[in-house]
């Protein structure tokens, strides 16, 4: 199995990552949680050209990372009574109580954690983390059979895993699908188009003609899904520096 090259440069006073990898077109992506500018390239295109890539795009790099400088962010979580966490969309309020771990979303929209004595922030976001993969299994479960009925494409392996850049990821090659844990926390229509999109590229590897054409036969407003979905508050999660979600497309930049 190939690797894609990867390296760092840097472009009009930005650092640039390009990974060189067996596609057909170039691809700039800008990327929260601060903006990075990550350039997907053909080994046959010379360095000059993805710098001029990036040149005539800069206008739109710098704005695209305006807007994820100005874009709503939770603050670190403290996993204490009264605070916020959403769950598939709805925000949730939490109410901590000591004892044998276990977590319930109660009538109210009231989330319901207990945790054992002496349990600390990192242990409370681990708790959460289980509970939110459980939760976000049960939901992908039935939609990756229902894309695989309305596509006409083999039913995928599929996982759940945490991801920095992107919704979700597909390699059709190895019929391997991967969502991304963060959208336990979004409303289920972006599930929906997120797993839409990651199964169309069974029916096209690429974003190509046929690849929209699917995404518009069979989810006529994804537009606006994707534009709700960029729309709706970065996460903190510890380590990933204010956020763990991506400009979605889930894993191309339009």
């Amino acid at each position: 199995m190939s690797t894609d090259a990867v390296a760092q440069v840097e472009i009009a006073g930005l650092t640039v990552e390009i990974v060189r990898k067996n596609i057909k077109n170039l691809h700039v992506g800008v990327y929260p949680p601060m903006g990075h500018v990550r350039v997907a390239a053909p080994p046959a295109i010379s360095d000059d050209a993805v710098k001029m890539a990036v040149l005539t795009r800069l206008p739109w790099i710098k704005r695209k990372q305006a807007e994820f400088r100005k874009q709503p962010r939770q603050g670190p979580r403290e996993y204490v009574s009264g605070e916020t966490h959403y769950v598939f969309g709805r925000a949730c309020r939490l109410e901590l109580t000591i004892g044998r771990p276990k977590l319930d979303l109660q009538p109210g929209n009231r989330l319901a954690m207990t945790s054992p004595e002496g349990a600390g922030i990192e242990d409370r976001h681990a708790q959460l983390g289980r509970w939110y993969r459980r939760l976000l299994r049960a939901k992908v479960e039935p939609r990756i059979a229902k894309w695989s009925n309305r596509l006409h494409v083999p039913v995928p392996s599929w996982g759940i895993r945490r991801m920095k850049t992107k919704w979700g990821s597909c390699n059709p090659d190895s019929g391997k699908v991967w969502v991304n844990l963060e959208l336990a926390k979004k409303p289920l229509h972006c599930l929906d188009y997120i797993i839409l999109h990651e199964m169309a590229h069974f029916v096209s590897p690429r974003h190509d003609d046929r690849f929209v054409s699917t995404l518009d036969r069979h989810m006529p407003g994804w537009r606006q899904v994707r534009s709700d979905l960029n729309a709706l508050p970065l996460a903190h999660e510890p380590g990933f520096e204010g956020g763990v979600t991506a400009r979605i497309t889930p894993d191309i930049v339009t």
